[in-house]
């Protein structure tokens, strides 16, 4: 186990290094002046220059990168932001409980919803269910996030006025806890982005459990269970789901990350402070320490999420063996 780990830790010191590396040479590579953009649409000559060494940006490339380094290994600080001076440690901080209440109650969603589906859609094949849930997997992965959305938030929020149209409900902000309700109106508020982010991920969920119960159903170990007279619950519990789910978490640990970038479109269209609006406002002033502030913060989530996955393995497959 400690040396599994060190070799996962020793790769994602280079995996971060090289993220970090690739975000700092394609926003070097746009031809776009920071320091332009931060003198306005009249700028000087003389403003860009002092602009760009006040940021740093006359300095080489490897200089910069290396102070980049030097300030977030060392300093543990991400920066100050090119438009507004803020400190981008204390932006993010804000802006992730957002976006992670986003993923985190997507996924739970759609685990609640494919789990069942799926398993139930395995065992009567051909079903109504079965037929009901294929339909349901068509729909779920040819309708775009965009349009989704936008329906429900016309529909369910506009029309019906069931839910909050857009908002996010922070109840743990001091400033904000006096207009918010506590946590069921913090879920109230997301119940309409949940089912929006989550819909597309149950789709393909529901698709994967039900074709990986239906391999295992096959397995000789269950007929040899199912031979020396188990129970048929314990066969399902023991033998088909432990070995049918083992996939899903290995899935999962992925579409996190995946999650992570699908957010974008969901804050968008629900105006919600998170993670993914902030970069899109990052990326319309080119604010190159925000951008990399958020690359960075979602690289080491992904990996920190992987890591957990995978060492979680030993536990869930006694087969599997982390040396």
């Amino acid at each position: 186990m400690f040396r599994y780990l060190i070799r996962r830790l020793l790769w994602a010191v280079v995996l971060f290094v090289a993220v970090t590396m690739v975000t700092y040479m394609i926003f070097f590579v746009i031809p776009a002046n920071p320091a332009r953009l931060a003198c306005g649409q009249r700028a000087t000559e003389e403003c860009v220059r002092n602009a760009e060494a006040r940021l740093g940006l006359d300095r080489p490339i490897p200089v910069q990168y290396a102070k980049f380094l030097q300030r977030l290994v060392i300093d543990r600080s991400l920066g100050q932001s090119f438009t507004n001076r803020q400190d981008i440690n204390k932006t993010i901080l804000d802006a992730a409980p957002v976006t992670a209440s986003l993923v985190i109650g997507g996924a739970i969603l759609w685990m609640l919803v494919a789990l069942p589906i799926g398993i139930l859609s395995a065992l009567r094949p051909r079903s109504l269910l079965d037929r009901a849930a294929t339909v349901f997997v068509l729909f779920g992965i040819s309708l775009p996030v965009v349009w989704i959305g936008l329906v429900l938030q016309y529909v369910v929020g506009y029309r019906l006025a069931w839910t909050p149209n857009a908002g996010y409900c922070d109840f743990i902000d001091p400033a904000e806890f006096a207009t918010c309700g506590g946590p069921v109106d913090w879920a109230y508020h997301l119940i309409l982005p949940w089912i929006t982010f989550a819909l597309l991920f149950c789709a393909i969920y529901v698709r994967m459990i039900r074709a990986n119960v239906m391999d295992t159903l096959g397995e000789d170990y269950v007929r040899t269970a199912r031979a020396k007279g188990a129970p048929e619950p314990q066969v399902m519990r023991s033998h088909v789901l432990r070995n049918a789910l083992l996939p899903v978490v290995t899935m999962l640990g992925m579409d996190i990350g995946i999650a992570l970038g699908g957010a974008i479109f969901t804050e968008a269209i629900f105006g919600l402070p998170g993670l993914g609006r902030l970069a899109v406002q990052s990326l319309n002033t080119f604010d190159l320490p925000m951008i990399q502030g958020t690359v960075v913060f979602a690289t080491l989530c992904i990996i920190v999420f992987n890591i957990v996955v995978d060492v979680a393995y030993a536990f869930i497959d006694p087969r599997i063996r982390l040396d």
